[in-house]
């Protein structure tokens, strides 16, 4: 059986933001696809030299990214989701913590996200949810 959802898609987001997220998605769908040790090594190649990204920047491109994909903004699409905004915000000069890791609480599922001054960002549960 399947419960019925709604998307929740950001509204608002300035047309240069939209603009770069769609820039950023193919490589991020294409990263998806990489075993997670070659993303994390792609990863710490690009964010060379960039300044820790706030929080609210981080928010920004994930709305962004949320914005002009509905497969990012679903619960299926954290990876790309995850690494499109983190591109997005390599692009804006600064890098969010990039993490991947568990729900602690049973059932088990994979997750991705990303993280600013160490919380995660706009995930919608509580610090320590995942590891």
């Amino acid at each position: 059986m399947s419960t019925p959802a709604a998307l929740d898609r950001p509204s608002g987001v300035p047309l240069a933001h939209r603009l770069a997220a769609r820039a950023v998605l193919p490589p991020a769908y294409l990263l998806a696809r990489l075993r997670p040790r070659r993303i994390r090594r792609l990863l710490e190649t690009v964010r060379r030299g960039a300044r820790p990204a706030s929080p609210e920047r981080t928010l920004a491109a994930r709305n962004a990214v949320c914005s002009v994909s509905l497969f990012c903004a679903g619960p299926q699409g954290c990876l790309p989701r995850s690494l499109a905004a983190a591109l997005l915000c390599r692009i804006w000069g600064v890098w969010p913590t990039w993490c991947t890791g568990v729900r602690v609480v049973p059932p088990f599922t994979a997750h991705a996200w990303l993280e600013a001054d160490g919380r995660p960002v706009d995930e919608g549960v509580p610090d320590g949810y995942f590891t």
